[in-house]
């Protein structure tokens, strides 16, 4: 697991897709891009599981590898919840904790931290802009985090 704010030097890109994980407290939602690293776009939004421990590889972590098998990513790159200061808290230790977790199940494919700061935020205001409401909003609001997520990571690691 490696934190990559601005992601890695542009001659140090593989081609192939990446998985976007946005981790909530009760949801985590996943976006994917194409081959190229253009565009990201919505996939999934799986429950957290909160109660497996120990040994026991947490459902929500076995269900996204399986979805990084499906789509044969090169990499995962997870929001990591930081202050508007850039300082990390409780939220941001969680993340980590449950990154460490998955990175070894997952592994060797690279799991990369990159800052998330407002991508909710963004992701609320675009679903309201398209005219989603209610139920429906709250069922994909995690992965059009994923999607911004993602998609910020990838413009970062263009420009």
């Amino acid at each position: 697991m490696e934190d990559a704010p601005d992601g890695p030097a542009p001659d140090e890109w593989v081609r192939g897709r990446r998985l976007g994980i946005d981790l909530g407290k009760a949801r985590i939602g996943v976006a994917v891009c194409d081959p190229d690293g253009l565009l990201a776009t919505p996939v999934a939004t799986v429950r957290r599981d909160l109660k497996t421990a120990g040994e026991h590889i947490p459902a929500d972590i076995q269900e996204i590898a399986e979805t990084a098998r499906e789509y044969d990513v090169v990499e995962i790159v997870v929001g990591l919840p930081v202050t508007l200061s850039g300082e990390e808290g409780p939220a941001a230790a969680h993340t980590r904790a449950w990154v460490q977790r998955f990175a070894d199940h997952v592994s060797p494919t690279p799991v990369t931290l990159t800052d998330e700061r407002m991508t909710t935020a963004v992701a609320t205001r675009r679903l309201n802009e398209g005219g989603v409401r209610g139920k429906r909003k709250r069922s994909i609001v995690d992965q059009a985090a994923a999607v911004e997520i993602l998609q910020q990571w990838l413009d970062r690691r263009r420009r």
